[in-house]
């Protein structure tokens, strides 16, 4: 039985991955009279008089929305919200486990841009922040937006910033051992969707500078008239040597190759054109765009994937969950570039320099030791760029 067999079995055994635990007693009159009626209307009236309280009297301090429209489910596409509970469990599962987080999956049955804005803000007094996930392009670039601006807590669209973060981590890495500066590096981009155009904004702003990204049609330049809005936004700020032409003339001579597209749209002659001790993250999922035996035996120096089963995995969830636990425990209002930085050197600094190997450049994803290091990273800055509200706990 495969591992897709295996997780549908599992699934009908398990009838959901998530549930809701009782932290209070509820076995006499006296103790519903202290969590219920009438001993409830208290704290009630504390947080109408200042509703900041309702970080400190529920469990809203440490609770969060895995939310999603269904449209751009794990590789799958749009398979609808319920379609996407599994994932959306799953994830809650790994905010639990990883970062103590309490995640509720919340998917929403609609593809209306200003709808979903609007369903997340009536909600939003429920939670101590909102990860986004799942939605596709371009509208997920307005939603999350949108919201970042209009709330006071927490806003983070996983496939866009958490993969970013984990690709810097472990750009960090590889390039460590590849010898090369951040600085000087050809980087190429294939997918310009969500998560490539936030990996190519959050590598702008760590210092890389020669980025180009491509899409189905080809390279992203500045002028195409096929381009949509976000991609014609990161055609000003990439690709400054106005490359025009497909993949195969972007990846020519490149040192590092980031693919967030579609299966094996790279071949061997392509990962071979690229220069000396290439890097290529080659992250569709479930089917990289080159498989790493090809990428190597073209002559690739660090090959890493989305997939557990070879070496270098790189998965968002040495992000999410310490990045969540981090900002709630300041109660930070917002996620900001430098908490996102921070959590992407934290994963970095999890492999010591005597681990640091080729095969070897992230931590695993469930080294418990990563997402304590991202949470405490997180949250020291958040305090020192002055979002947090408390200084921790």
């Amino acid at each position: 039985m495969n591992v897709r067999e295996e997780s549908l079995k599992k699934h009908a055994e398990w009838k959901g991955k998530i549930e809701t635990v009782c932290r209070v007693p509820a076995d006499s009159a006296e103790a519903l009279s202290l969590a219920y009626t009438p001993g409830v209307a208290e704290p009630c009236m504390a947080i109408h008089n200042d509703v900041e309280k309702s970080f400190d009297l529920t469990r809203r301090w440490n609770t969060v929305p895995v939310i999603t429209d269904g449209t751009a489910v794990l590789g799958l596409g749009d398979i609808g919200p319920e379609a996407g509970m599994p994932v959306m469990e799953g994830k809650c599962a790994l905010f639990k486990a990883y970062g103590g987080v309490d995640a509720y999956p919340l998917c929403i049955k609609s593809k209306d841009t200003e709808e979903i804005i609007r369903t997340v803000k009536l909600l939003s007094g429920s939670f101590g922040g909102i990860n986004l996930e799942d939605i596709s392009a371009p509208r997920c670039f307005e939603i999350e937006s949108r919201l970042k601006a209009e709330l006071d807590i927490p806003v983070f669209h996983d496939d866009q910033h958490g993969t970013a973060i984990v690709m810097t981590a472990a750009l960090i890495n590889a390039l460590k051992l590849a010898g090369k500066n951040k600085e000087d590096i050809k980087l190429v981009i294939n997918g310009a969707g969500a998560a490539g155009i936030a990996i190519a904004e959050f590598l702008l702003g760590f210092g890389v500078k020669d980025i180009t990204v491509c899409d189905l049609k080809g390279v992203i330049c500045r002028g195409e008239p096929w381009l949509n809005a976000p991609q014609r936004k990161i055609a000003e700020v990439t690709n400054n040597r106005l490359l025009k032409g497909t993949l195969k003339d972007a990846m020519r001579g490149a040192d590092v190759l980031i693919g967030v597209s579609g299966p094996h749209c790279i071949t061997k002659d392509m990962a071979g054109a690229m220069a000396k001790k290439a890097i290529l993250f080659t992250c569709a999922n479930p089917v990289p765009e080159i498989e790493p035996q090809d990428a190597k035996e073209a002559g690739a120096f660090i090959v890493g994937t989305g997939s557990s089963a070879n070496p270098n995995q790189i998965n968002n969830v040495l992000v999410f969950p310490g990045l969540f636990r981090g900002a709630l425990d300041v109660r930070a209002t917002t996620v900001n570039k430098e908490m996102m930085i921070a959590a992407a050197y934290g994963i970095a600094d999890c492999v010591s320099a005597e681990e640091l190997s080729p095969e070897y450049i992230l931590p695993y994803a469930y080294d418990k030791r990563a997402h304590e290091r991202v949470a405490m990273a997180v949250a020291d800055a958040a305090v020192k760029t002055g979002v947090a509200k408390i200084k921790g706990q």
